[in-house]
């Protein structure tokens, strides 16, 4: 930022807004003509500390290379830099009579001050000497209470920034004031120490560097020896310590937007579990229907085998040990203890044990071979029999009771045994 001072008292501001494209502007606000009129500010964002050196230094080097490129004749540019050391040097504290600062040993009641006798500068100061006043402006210094709260700032950490930014100044001969607009602090500052500068106004406003938020210095007023105070906090981090290793940027966090998943409706859900289930295969009695039918002993049943046969090989059972329950699902009934009761009513029916058996049949089965009374769905291989033909076939059993034929035939086992 350039300020102008023209003999009307006004004051043009001229800002390049940060952006080094725009520094080919400068040659219509800063020329040979205007430049001994001219005060240069440079602002620093607090809220961002890392980037105040780089900033400062990469202005500064704009504008020292904007001014010597200017057609200004050396007598002029030198009798400019003079100016800018006296002025350092002659610096008096505000409400003092006598000089404050060790580098003067005259008095400003001395009528010629330039056989005035001055301590030599520090070995960094005015280094940089551009010939007009600079001003530093470090705003939004609110960001300080900030940094100590989200990225573990120490007051340490900033008087290791304020000393950096201190020697800088030093080397340009500038001034510094810590602003900020949302605690309304020093704003006012700015304006009456550059009209002071600019018109020569008096102003009576001492130097402040107690407050961390709210520094003032003034041109003149610093030294290395003051700057060496700051450095006497320092408990984790040395003087010597490298800007940029220090004050470092905080790594970025990245918000990680996850795409929101909406749950459908219940009844929806519900047709659809509705569906998936209707597709599986049907199951009895908690466990699939298997295709072959099985025995109780595990293996398959083979077509051609003999219902009799099946009916013999289970031992009976006495009568009346086992019921069936006749709420008991079909699914639930095995085909061994059909075979059992089957076998346990016949033997009731053809009389007791070691009687005579028709046709030399086997004991365990009725005339005939056994075959008449057995139920018609028990001569199916592969059906399992359903518990309503159970009940049929009983009542059918007890309403007629077995009869023999002398001309029934015999069957294929009755004629083995004669």
């Amino acid at each position: 930022m350039a300020l102008s001072a023209a003999d009307q008292t006004r004051c043009n501001v001229w800002i390049l807004d940060g952006d080094l494209y725009h520094k080919g502007l400068l040659k219509f606000s800063l020329d040979a003509i205007s430049l001994k009129d001219t005060l240069i500010m440079l602002v620093v964002d607090m809220s961002k500390p890392w980037t105040a050196l780089d900033s400062l230094q990469k202005w500064a080097s704009v504008v020292r290379e904007h001014i010597d490129k200017l057609k200004i004749p050396p007598e002029e540019m030198k009798e400019m830099e003079q100016k800018l050391i006296r002025d350092f040097q002659e610096y008096v504290e505000p409400g003092e009579d006598f000089p404050a600062s060790p580098q003067r040993r005259n008095t400003m009641s001395q009528e010629d001050k330039d056989d005035s006798v001055v301590l030599p500068l520090g070995a960094d100061t005015l280094t940089h000497n551009l010939g007009i006043p600079v001003l530093v402006v470090c705003t939004k210094c609110d960001a300080i209470s900030v940094l100590e709260k989200e990225h573990d700032y120490k007051d340490e950490h900033f008087d290791f920034i304020q000393s950096h930014i201190r020697k800088f100044c030093l080397q340009y001969g500038a001034a510094l004031i810590y602003t900020s607009v949302k605690e309304n602090k020093n704003t006012d500052l700015v304006y009456k120490y550059i009209v002071q500068k600019l018109y020569g106004f008096p102003y009576k406003i001492p130097a402040v560097v107690v407050e961390k938020d709210a520094v003032f210095i003034p041109a003149g007023w610093d030294n290395d020896k003051k700057i060496g105070i700051l450095h006497e906090n320092f408990q984790t981090l040395k003087a010597e310590d490298n800007f940029e290793d220090i004050i470092t940027k905080p790594p970025v966090r990245k918000f990680v937007h996850e795409k929101e998943i909406m749950a459908e409706d219940d009844q929806v859900f519900l047709m659809k579990l509705q569906t998936l289930l209707a597709k599986q295969p049907p199951t009895a009695a908690g466990r699939p229907v298997d295709a072959s039918p099985r025995v109780p002993g595990g293996s398959p049943r083979t077509p051609n085998r003999s219902v009799s046969s099946n009916v013999a090989s289970v031992s009976p059972i006495p009568a009346g040990s086992k019921k069936i329950d006749p709420n008991m699902k079909a699914g639930a009934t095995s085909e061994g203890v059909l075979a059992n009761f089957f076998n346990s009513l016949l033997s009731k029916k053809t009389g007791s044990p070691g009687g005579p058996s028709v046709g030399g049949g086997s004991p365990g089965t009725g005339a005939g071979g056994g075959s008449s009374g057995l139920p018609p769905s028990a001569k199916k291989s592969g059906q399992k029999p359903v518990l309503s033909d159970v009940h049929a076939e009983l009542d059918r059993i007890t309403r007629k009771p077995v009869t023999v034929s002398p001309t029934s035939p015999t069957s294929p086992t009755e004629g083995e045994a004669s």
